[in-house]
């Protein structure tokens, strides 16, 4: 099967760091019902994402999908920035 019959898993999150080179962290939030209490929780996934161009910086708001492995633990890939964070 080729990799464009399936359909691939897209997030938008914050860049919390670029500090690696051509690497940035990306903080998913996401909302779940907690199965007995029935309480919406709010639960926040760390992901490494690939930046070709180290265009991220702290505080942008990105679009991630998933690629490739690219190393250990990045197999995201930055798409599009959607809006700049604040100028530090």
């Amino acid at each position: 099967m080729a990799e464009s019959e399936f359909k691939k898993r897209e997030w938008v999150g914050r860049v919390l760091s670029n500090k690696m080179n051509k690497t940035v962290v990306v903080a998913v939030e996401r909302s779940v019902i907690h199965p007995v209490y029935r309480k919406v929780l709010r639960r926040i996934t760390k992901f490494k994402a690939h930046d070709e161009q180290n265009t991220c910086n702290i505080g942008d708001r990105v679009r991630l999908v998933e690629t490739r492995p690219i190393s250990k633990d990045k197999h995201w890939r930055v798409v599009e920035v959607l809006e700049k964070g604040q100028a530090e």
